[in-house]
C-alpha cells in the first residue's frame, strides 16, 4: 500500500509542478477580483478545476447569482463525470464506494490522462498519492500567487494574470491543429464570446459562458458528427 502511494506521488510530481505555475496566475486573478488570500486558497482547496475556478471568480466579481454559478460549473465541469465513468473500468477490487467518492475529488484532466495510461488496475493508494501531491501544488501555487498579487505592482500582476489563460491556449491549440472539428468549435466559441463581451452586454458573464459552450459544442456535433464506425475504431 505504501509503495503504491509513493509511486502515485512520484508520478504526480510533474502534474504538481505544472499546477504550481498555473495556479499562481489564478491566485493573482482571484485577488484582483476582490478575494482575499485565504478565500482564493480555499477555492483551490475545494475545487480542482482551473476553467471552473476562472469562470467562478468572474461571476463573483460581477455579483452573479447562485443559480448562475451552479449552471456555469455544471456546464464546464460535466466532463469530469465522463472521465470518472471511464476510470471506473480500471479500478481494482479495493475501490469501495467510500474510496470512489474520495478519489472523485481529484479527477482532473491531467490526473485522468495519467491514470488512463497506467498498465493494469488502479489501487486507491496510487490515486491518493497522485491526487495529494497534485492538490498541494495547486493550492500552494494559488496561495503564493494571491499573496504576491497583494504586493506586486498593478502592471506586473496584470501581466502575470494571463498565466491561467496561457494554459487554456496550450490545451486547445495542439488538437485544433490536428482536427478541423476542434478548430471550428474553438473559433465559434471565441467569436460568440467576443459578441457577448462587446455587443450583447446585457447578458451576464456566467450565462454568456454557458451559452457559448453549449452553442459551440452543438455546432461541432452538427457539422462533424461521429458515426458508429468511427466510435468503434
Amino acid at each position: 500500500m505504501k509503495s503504491n502511494f509513493f509511486r502515485g506521488m512520484s508520478h504526480g510530481v510533474p502534474i504538481a509542478l505544472g499546477y504550481l505555475s498555473v495556479s499562481f496566475g489564478f491566485g493573482i486573478s482571484a485577488v484582483r477580483s476582490g478575494l482575499s488570500v485565504f478565500e482564493a486558497s480555499a477555492v483551490s482547496a475545494t475545487n480542482l478545476t482551473s476553467a471552473g475556478q476562472a469562470a467562478g471568480i468572474d461571476i463573483i466579481a460581477s455579483g452573479g447569482t447562485i443559480l448562475e454559478m451552479i449552471l456555469v460549473q455544471l456546464t464546464i465541469n460535466i466532463r469530469y463525470s465522463l472521465m470518472a465513468l471511464s476510470l471506473s473500468q480500471k479500478l481494482d477490487k479495493k475501490f469501495t464506494i467510500g474510496h470512489r467518492l474520495m478519489a472523485s475529488y481529484g479527477i482532473t484532466d491531467e490526473i485522468f490522462a495519467l491514470c488512463s495510461a497506467q498498465p493494469g488496475m488502479l489501487s486507491p493508494a496510487y490515486m491518493y498519492g497522485m491526487i495529494l501531491i497534485s492538490a498541494i501544488g495547486w493550492v500552494l501555487g494559488t496561495f503564493l500567487g494571491a499573496f504576491a498579487g497583494q504586493l506586486l505592482p498593478e502592471s506586473v500582476s496584470s501581466a502575470m494574470g494571463i498565466l491561467l489563460y496561457g494554459m487554456f491556449l496550450a490545451i486547445i491549440i495542439p488538437p485544433s491543429r490536428k482536427q478541423k472539428s476542434v478548430l471550428c468549435v474553438v473559433i465559434a466559441a471565441a467569436v460568440m464570446s467576443i459578441i457577448f463581451r462587446y455587443l450583447i452586454t446585457a447578458v451576464s458573464s456566467g450565462f454568456a459562458v454557458i451559452i457559448c459552450a453549449v452553442a459551440a459544442a452543438a455546432l461541432g456535433a452538427f457539422l462533424f458528427p461521429i458515426h458508429d464506425e468511427e466510435e468503434q475504431e
